[in-house]
C-alpha cells in the first residue's frame, strides 16, 4: 500500500537542496521568517506598550477605580 505524495519528487529535491545550501539559522531559512523574527515581537512590544500607557492614564485621572 502506498501513498501519492503531496509535492513532486523533483520539486521536495529542489527544496531540500535550497534549505541545505543556506548559511542561516533554521527558523530564518522559510519565507514567513519575517513575520517570526521581526513582525511578532512588535506586536507584542506595542500591545504592552499601549496597556502601559492606558493604565498610566488611568491612574492619573482616576478612571476605572474600584471602590
Amino acid at each position: 500500500m502506498t501513498e501519492t505524495s503531496f509535492v513532486s519528487r523533483e520539486r521536495l529535491f529542489k527544496q531540500q537542496d535550497y534549505f541545505r545550501n543556506l548559511t542561516k539559522y533554521t527558523h530564518l531559512k522559510g519565507r514567513f521568517a519575517m513575520i517570526t523574527s521581526v513582525a511578532t515581537p512588535l506586536v507584542l512590544a506595542g500591545s504592552s506598550l499601549f496597556m502601559i500607557g492606558n493604565g498610566i492614564y488611568n491612574m492619573s485621572h482616576n478612571i476605572e477605580k474600584k471602590e
